[in-house]
């Protein structure tokens, strides 16, 4: 599958393979089922594109690093292998089958996830450590919640939960972090130490929070309730523009050493 220079390849099950084409005689790619070979690469297919879109509506972006260039996805990567990664030297992203059978990790979100690692790495270049570390994951969770409420996608409603459709255990949530058992909802002294996915909980919890404002509601059929740290009462300002707030301090005045303090 190859449309505008955005290519989704198969890598076979193997870990060494740079990936090869898929092929259909009648174009129809998938039957909507992990079952079938072809559904994995029209998912990452598909959210590949919605992102670039999201990038180009709400920033003026063209693609992930902001040359026009499409980007490279390999799916099927090695046996049983349950997770995503961006890779910086060749920009592509590689997406395994997952550990539960018929979940692989190739949901709107997971996708948009692996997606804005490429975005931080050709802006900030935040670090993969400490607090520029917890900084990365954050921004990238930030991004996926903003691309999957653009979608508009009936069958994957924009949430603040993130991979909640195919990994097991309690998703990493943005209005409470911390309900997910290792995610910090305020920054500590020690939140260089954790790794980065939980250390990212204060990004993320900034993030809700000025979108969404604190207290409880229900947004799209989804329960929320984020407090803040004393207890005050915030009002939000809208997810739109605690995106792009949140994109512009990344993009300008981000760098790899970043710090929460600094952000």
């Amino acid at each position: 599958m190859d449309v505008g220079g955005q290519r989704t390849l198969d890598a076979l099950n193997q870990t060494d393979n740079p990936g090869v084409p898929f092929t259909d005689a009648d174009n129809t790619w998938g039957d909507g089922t992990p079952a079938h070979r072809q559904t994995a690469a029209a998912d990452v297919h598909y959210a590949t594109a919605v992102t670039w879109d999201f990038y180009k509506a709400a920033f003026n972006r063209n693609g992930v690093r902001g040359d026009g260039a499409g980007t490279t996805s390999r799916v099927h990567y090695g046996s049983g292998f349950g997770n995503a990664f961006w890779s910086d030297s060749c920009a592509c992203v590689t997406y395994g089958d997952g550990t539960t059978p018929g979940r692989p990790p190739t949901s709107l979100d997971v996708v948009g996830h692996e997606l804005a690692h490429g975005l931080t790495a050709s802006t900030a270049r935040l670090g993969y450590s400490g607090e520029p570390g917890a900084l990365n994951e954050g921004t990238s969770d930030i991004l996926a919640t903003a691309g999957e409420f653009f979608a508009e996608n009936k069958a994957d409603p924009g949430d603040y939960l993130l991979g909640e459709r195919v990994f097991d255990g309690p998703p990493r949530r943005m209005d409470r972090p911390s309900a997910d058992g290792v995610s910090r909802d305020y920054w500590s002294s020690d939140i260089a130490a954790l790794d980065p996915h939980a250390g990212s909980g204060p990004a993320r919890h900034f993030y809700y929070l000025l979108a969404e404002g604190s207290g409880p509601k229900v947004i799209d059929g989804v329960a929320y309730d984020s407090p803040t740290h004393d207890g005050s009462k915030l009002l939000g300002i809208g997810r739109d523009k605690a995106t792009r707030i949140w994109y512009r301090a990344l993009t300008l005045h981000m760098r790899s050493t970043t710090n929460y303090a600094g952000a």
